[in-house]
């Protein structure tokens, strides 16, 4: 799975906004906080508006705070909003994927990757994430030999 700029700062917001909740932030207090460009910022939190994560309030005294408490806002729910789907195969969802000969097994891999990541962006809200205690399953997994070793 690869994270874009644009997933990375879209969680990263959410983050600043899920600490602050629920108190807006202005995108110049967000960008400064997290280190990001302010106008590429803009868009990712207009993104999220669509989606209907966080809200907007105009005027002086306006900025962004999330749509529901941090606690029922998942990690994946914000990459979702900016990114689409979790997982794809050549701009395919998993279970549309077909293939034939040595390869007809292959969409079952492809299902399982897609479940392992669900596995754990859908299961991470923003308020575990802002409280550092993530689920079990998850920690876990961070503490795998190799999970920090690259490959």
């Amino acid at each position: 799975m690869q994270i874009s700029a644009r997933g990375d700062y879209a969680v990263r917001a959410a983050l600043s906004l899920a600490t602050a909740y629920p108190r807006l932030l202005s995108t110049q207090a967000i960008a400064a906080e997290q280190d990001m460009p302010r106008k590429f910022l803009e868009a990712v939190l207009a993104d999220l508006r669509r989606a209907g994560i966080v809200r907007a309030q105009r005027g002086a005294e306006g900025g962004y705070t999330l749509a529901r408490p941090p606690r029922e806002v998942t990690v994946g729910a914000v990459l979702r909003a900016v990114e689409g789907p979790l997982a794809g195969v050549r701009g395919l969802r998993p279970e549309e994927t077909s293939y034939e000969g040595a390869a007809e097994h292959l969409p079952g891999l492809w299902v399982a990757v897609r479940a392992a990541v669900r596995r754990v962006v859908d299961e991470v809200s923003l308020a575990e994430m802002t409280s550092g205690r993530l689920p079990a399953h998850v920690r876990r997994l961070t503490a795998l030999p190799d999970a920090w070793e690259p490959r």
